[in-house]
């Protein structure tokens, strides 16, 4: 896009934003200051409140997402702004993440404290077909993270964190049933007082997709466990569990099409302990040993005999952490996170190696004056593999117009690891570059949250641009192949976001999101493939009394690069929109009757070209809490 073109759209997209002004004004008409409660960690490390934040982050709570009837972290992720998620073919399909336009491996999963993916071991499968449990709760930081987190962590981090039990206990038993031979279900139970506390929930099921040999099981599973010891000290663990059985035709079109017998399985168990020390009331430490063990196996039966493909991934992690609050309007968290994780791949490239790192970070949390928040913070990584990645990250925040309106902007670097395969690979037409560096980014954002009188919600707009550099590409000239540091590119746009429940006598809650992105690779002058110029989605709850409640949601996708499945050539990627509608009846105090339709249209659609999506499906169901 030429620089009048990119400007032209940025204006609308600025214009749009601009728009919501007289509406966010006339919802905000209230003289008090407006409170804002919630909290989060994962753009700090520490429990921040979001009012004080430079960083732009969503948060989903487990309730918002039953509410829509959504239960896979994909379909969650589709109401975030700037994380569009694309799946190769049905549920369970291997799905790429794109936040904020870098590339699927420079985003950042923690799950329940620690990283659940690098450069060897991939989400793909576990995005595609794992499941939010009742006692989960998502937190989406934006930009470049790596200070607090270290690799991958480019476009953002994606935090999934199991939530501590509280009050009574209680459970729930939920069976769904519909289109395309699904059944599925979940089971959860929750309890917690000052000392102790459990939660638990396990959700699966299996479904037909709309293809042959397109079969998913799956089984999803979370436990944590809490004990306050004394005061001063709690413990903890968290075992959390993926296990899914994918049908994989592959591509509708081209060689190897709609393959009969390929089948993909995997398991992926994560494992932490955790304990928090308080000895002073200024002084908090958190201490996490975690461990991740995967398996996948891609099983492909032909002519001349199974070929079989194992990646076995383990790695072992200690994190550790302090924060003072003794120096009046600052609070100082430092740390060391060290890991160990080995891989194994039979496939291309037959890797079986290990790596450890080594990593100190710090960070300050300053108050200056009333109303305004900076952080600054340094990172160093140590690799036994490459070298050392050194990182660092300033934010600032200012509250305005009575804390009704806050301005933030963020300045972060972020790097990503070389792979084993980039680095040590082998195989007839490839060899590996041990003097690889790893991938580097700079990013900065700007924008303004409105929150809204009477803890109604949040709007927000936001205008972000990352620059990469050392990314690393196959150079095919060379024989064997190998792989260079030599490509940079760009991802800017615009984020517009909102939250809110509309004035009146009855419930209603609505939340739209709204991307434009532009993301350019500046070596080859091209397109970054499958990010789309414009993206977003809405959805509009309403609860109408007597225990009846429904809603409605869109998706759409615009303007993006693909790869023609067949021939390999670049194309346009397709639009699409899809919509869904969603209801829910309570019966009883313990009884509920739920039923929604997907892609309540019929769009025949792909958001990888030769990878159709199912058509229109409907399902119901009935959850008995007890």
């Amino acid at each position: 896009m030429s620089a009048p073109q990119f400007a032209t759209s940025l204006r609308r997209s600025l214009l749009l934003a601009a728009g919501f002004a007289p509406a966010l004004l006339a919802l905000a008409q209230d003289a008090a200051p407006t409170k804002v409660d919630d909290y989060v960690v994962t753009a700090t490390r520490t429990p921040a409140a979001a009012n004080t934040l430079g960083t732009a982050v969503d948060t989903l709570s487990a309730a918002d997402l039953a509410r829509q009837q959504l239960t896979g972290i994909r379909s969650a992720l589709s109401g975030v702004p700037g994380a569009p998620a694309f799946a190769s073919g049905g549920a369970g399909g291997s799905t790429s993440l794109f936040l904020r336009g870098t590339n699927s491996n420079q985003t950042l999963f923690l799950v329940d404290g620690i990283r659940f993916n690098d450069p060897n071991t991939d989400y793909a499968v576990a995005l595609g077909g794992a499941c939010v449990s009742a006692c989960d709760s998502l937190e989406i930081a934006h930009g470049p993270q790596s200070t607090l987190y270290g690799g991958e962590a480019v476009g953002g981090v994606v935090s999934l964190r199991a939530q501590r039990g509280r009050g009574a206990a209680s459970g729930s038993i939920t069976a769904e049933a519909g289109s395309f031979g699904t059944i599925q279900g979940a089971v959860t139970a929750q309890r917690g007082d000052a000392k102790n506390a459990f939660s638990f929930s396990a959700l699966g099921g299996h479904t037909d997709n709309d293809r042959a040999n397109n079969d998913f099981d799956s089984a999803t599973y979370v436990l944590r466990v809490d004990h306050r010891v004394s005061d001063a000290v709690a413990i903890g663990a968290t075992w959390r569990g993926f296990n899914g059985v994918y049908g994989s035709p592959g591509a509708a079109i081209g060689w190897g099409a709609n393959d009969p017998d390929n089948q993909d399985r995997e398991s992926n168990q994560l494992v932490t302990v955790f304990a928090d020390f308080a000895p002073s009331p200024t002084l908090t430490s958190r201490a996490v040993l975690g461990g991740q063990d995967r398996r996948f196996v891609s099983e492909n039966p032909g002519a001349f005999g199974t070929e079989i493909s194992v990646v076995k991934n383990r790695r072992g992690v200690l994190d550790w952490q302090a924060t003072h609050t003794g120096v009046e309007k600052q609070r100082v968290t430092a740390g060391v996170t060290a890991e160990v994780n080995h891989t194994v791949n039979t496939g291309f490239g037959n890797i079986n190696k290990h790596q450890q790192l080594f990593a100190v970070f710090v960070q300050d949390e300053f108050n200056p004056v009333e109303n305004v928040y900076l952080t600054a913070g340094l990172r160093s990584d140590d690799f036994d593999t490459f070298g050392r990645a050194t990182t660092g990250r300033a934010t600032a925040a200012w509250l305005v117009a009575q804390q009704r309106v806050k301005l933030r902007a963020s300045y972060g670097t972020g790097f990503r690891a070389p792979s084993f395969l980039d680095l040590y690979g082998q195989s007839s037409f490839y060899v590996g570059n041990p003097k690889l560096a790893p991938e580097k980014a700079r990013g900065w954002d700007a924008g303004v949250d409105f929150y809204l009188a009477q803890n109604r919600g949040t709007l927000s707009a936001t205008w972000f641009d990352t620059r990469l550099t050392n990314l690393i590409t196959f150079d095919f000239a060379a024989f064997p192949s190998t792989v260079q540091n030599v490509e940079r590119a760009r991802t800017r746009g615009v984020e517009l976001s909102g939250k809110f429940k509309l004035p009146g006598a009855s419930a209603t809650e609505a939340r739209f999101a709204y991307t434009y992105l532009e993301a350019e690779n500046l070596t080859q002058h091209t397109r970054l493939l499958r990010r789309p110029r414009h993206s977003g989605s809405a959805d509009v709850w309403h609860d109408f009394g007597s225990g009846f409640s429904a809603g409605a949601g869109v998706v759409f996708v615009a303007q993006r690069e693909d790869v023609n499945a067949a021939t390999f050539a670049t194309i346009d990627g397709e639009d699409y929109t899809v919509a869904r509608v969603y209801a829910a009846w309570q019966a009883t105090p313990t009884l509920a009757v739920k039923a929604r339709v997907e892609n309540l249209l019929d769009e025949r659609y792909e958001e990888v070209h030769g990878y159709p999506q199912p058509g229109a499906g409907v399902f119901a169901g009935v959850e008995w809490k007890f």
